[in-house]
């Protein structure tokens, strides 16, 4: 059995006798080639724009991820900077009680050399 779809479409190519004519091969195949290059050349066009559309959302994700990155670098700046006071009102408030340990220390020195010296004081000398 022939395929009619086939034989229509050679004698439509064909000249009057039915045979194929050198200048409709060439056209036939020109017309095939042409046919397959489109195809291969959409196809081509559909990988390049997934792979600009792929490109494009890597490019979208790592804008993203920097921002992301930024706001978490700026938090951790303000942080150290509010731990930095923080230390430095601490560091303050140790010199202000050692300075006041050493204060007491010495008060105490002179009292108890006071003492020492009111206990070694003979009685007798001491007004009534």
């Amino acid at each position: 059995m022939i395929n009619t779809y086939m034989m229509t479409d050679v004698i439509s190519r064909s000249d009057s006798s039915g045979v194929e004519s050198p200048s409709d091969r060439l056209s036939a195949r020109t017309s095939t080639y042409t046919r397959r290059e489109n195809r291969l050349s959409s196809l081509s066009k559909t990988e390049d724009d997934t792979t600009s559309k792929d490109y494009k959302k890597l490019y979208e994700d790592a804008l993203a991820e920097n921002e992301k990155l930024k706001s978490r670098l700026d938090d951790s700046k303000q942080e150290l900077t509010k731990i930095r006071l923080q230390l430095d009102r601490v560091a303050q408030e140790k010199e202000a009680l050692e300075k006041r340990v050493s204060d007491m220390e010495e008060e105490l020195k002179h009292l108890t050399a006071a003492a020492v010296h009111d206990d070694l004081v003979p009685a007798t000398l001491e007004p009534d």
